[in-house]
C-alpha cells in the first residue's frame, strides 16, 4: 500500500466550524487584497455613499433589497475581475491574445454590473420623483 500523500492545502483537511473560521479569514484577506485595487476602493466608496439611501429610495423591502444587491454585485464582480487579472499576471508579463481576452471579458463583466446598478438606481429615482 503506497504511503498517503499529505494535501497541499491544509484547508482541505479541516471540517466544521474550524474550516468555516479559516475560510472566513481567507475571505477577509481577499477583501484586504481587493482594497489594494484602486477600482475596488472607488466602487466601495460609492457603495458607502449609495447604500444609506436604499431604504429611503426603495418603496418596499423588495425594492430596497434590489438596490442594495445591485451595488453589492458591482463589488463582487470587481473582486472576481481583480482575481482574473492577478492570475493572468502571475503567468507572465508578456502580451498574449488569450490573456488580453480574459482581462477584457473581466472588464466587460464589471461594465455590465455597473450598468445594471446604474439602471436599477435610475429606475428607482424615476419612480420616486416622477
Amino acid at each position: 500500500m503506497p504511503p498517503e500523500i499529505p494535501p497541499v492545502n491544509l484547508q482541505k483537511t479541516r471540517s466544521g466550524l474550524r474550516r468555516l473560521w479559516h475560510a472566513t479569514g481567507y475571505s477577509l484577506q481577499g477583501l484586504r487584497a481587493g482594497w489594494g485595487e484602486k477600482a475596488f476602493r472607488t466602487e466601495a466608496v460609492c457603495a458607502l455613499i449609495l447604500l444609506p439611501f436604499a431604504p429611503w429610495l426603495g418603496r418596499s423591502w423588495s425594492e430596497c433589497i434590489l438596490l442594495v444587491a445591485s451595488v453589492v454585485l458591482v463589488l463582487i464582480v470587481e473582486l472576481l475581475n481583480s482575481g482574473i487579472e492577478s492570475a493572468i499576471d502571475r503567468i507572465g508579463p508578456e502580451w498574449h491574445a488569450l490573456s488580453k481576452r480574459a482581462k477584457d471579458m473581466g472588464s466587460a463583466a464589471v461594465l455590465l454590473a455597473v450598468l445594471l446598478c446604474a439602471g436599477t438606481w435610475l429606475s428607482a429615482l424615476y419612480l420616486k420623483f416622477l
